[in-house]
């Protein structure tokens, strides 16, 4: 292939009849190789790369827009809120959005605003969205009624909040990692294992709270008081000073991370050493969860995975709207021990009521 310096005759930008001149192919095959088309070979592939890179050349989205009735975004809806989780996910979609040549726009809600959703998803087919993405935690009541949009929509790790042609669901199986955290500190001998759970209007703490049930349910132990935090260290440590008076608590599962380094503080502060004395178990692996003393047992959350999963899965939907949508992928639990989990103490009112 002849290399050029750049388009000949002038500044104008280059068009990709430039790039087809230069790369020795034609233009409808310059048009596949930018459409992510099959049928393209991989040197014919990189040579109509190699070429558009050399000219600067730069595809025009809004003219692919009026050409395809596309406008190559997706829209998100996400709880405005800089806790943990939602945070992640949110980042892990923009990470996964980032090299599929589509635009991302993101409208924020309000917690407690019951038509926060509703709202948003007006907004962001106003602008003319491809698809949209729920990442919205809260249930707020009443939100949605009947109504349904006219593009594929993608819920992470929440029931669908309307209809649509298409609804995909990604990041399930959050109950699923609850009773894996649970049955942990039951196969370390513990007779229960004690709740704190996150507040019920999350979808997410609904979840774990159900895991937590199902554990206990399966293995024919006796379910505690739920003690209900709001994801905070503050909370947890309020919790903590509970749970810190009842000798008979040995192991509790957290809803979060955060709230079990505030369990933690409290019990150590009372004198119940962990894992000595009672065993805790977190949820999301927070980046400060191996550094807390003892580090935390806790179910890590691979956000990065569920938003490309699921953005893989949108795509698909947009791109191909006549085709069936794609299968999730199985939902992994990862449960990452460390130090703050035991089999319970060897004396005391908290041995041998059921244990097995």
């Amino acid at each position: 292939m002849t290399r050029g310096t750049g388009r000949r005759g002038g500044s104008a930008a280059p068009r990709s009849v430039d790039v087809a001149q230069l790369a020795e192919v034609s233009q409808k095959t310059v048009s596949r190789v930018f459409n992510d088309e099959p049928y393209v070979s991989a040197d014919v592939r990189r040579r109509v790369l190699d070429a558009a890179e050399q000219l600067g050349y730069r595809r025009n989205n809004a003219a692919r827009a009026l050409a395809s009735g596309r406008t190559r975004s997706i829209g998100v809806v996400t709880l405005g809120t800089a806790l943990y989780g939602p945070a992640s996910l949110l980042m892990g979609v923009e990470r996964a959005v980032r090299d599929t040549g589509y635009a991302l726009r993101v409208v924020n809600t309000v917690e407690g605003d019951p038509g926060g959703v509703s709202g948003a998803v007006d907004a962001l087919l106003e602008q003319g969205v491809d698809g949209i993405v729920i990442s919205e935690p809260i249930d707020e009541a009443g939100d949605q009624g009947e109504r349904s949009v006219a593009v594929p929509v993608l819920v992470l790790s929440a029931p669908p909040p309307f209809a649509a042609p298409t609804v995909l669901a990604a990041g399930g199986g959050v109950d699923l990692m609850a009773r894996a955290a649970t049955e942990h500190l039951l196969d370390l001998g513990h007779a229960t294992v004690h709740h704190l759970a996150g507040p019920q209007r999350w979808y997410a703490a609904r979840d774990r709270l159900e895991g937590w049930r199902a554990a206990l349910t399966a293995h024919g132990r006796h379910e505690p008081p739920v003690v209900e935090g709001d994801w905070s260290a503050a909370s947890g440590y309020a919790a903590g000073r509970a749970l810190a008076a009842d000798p008979g608590v040995t192991a509790v599962f957290s809803a979060n991370d955060d709230m079990a380094i505030g369990l933690m503080r409290a019990l150590t502060e009372a004198g119940r050493r962990v894992p000595q004395d009672v065993s805790v178990v977190g949820f999301d692996d927070i980046p400060v969860a191996a550094y807390v003393t003892p580090p935390l047992t806790t179910v890590r959350q691979l956000f990065d995975v569920v938003a490309q999963d699921g953005l893989r899965r949108l795509l698909h939907s947009i791109e191909n709207p006549r085709a069936d949508p794609l299968p999730p992928t199985d939902p992994t639990v990862d449960l990452v021990v460390r130090a703050s989990t035991a089999p319970p103490p060897r004396t005391g009112p908290g041995r041998g009521r059921g244990a097995g």
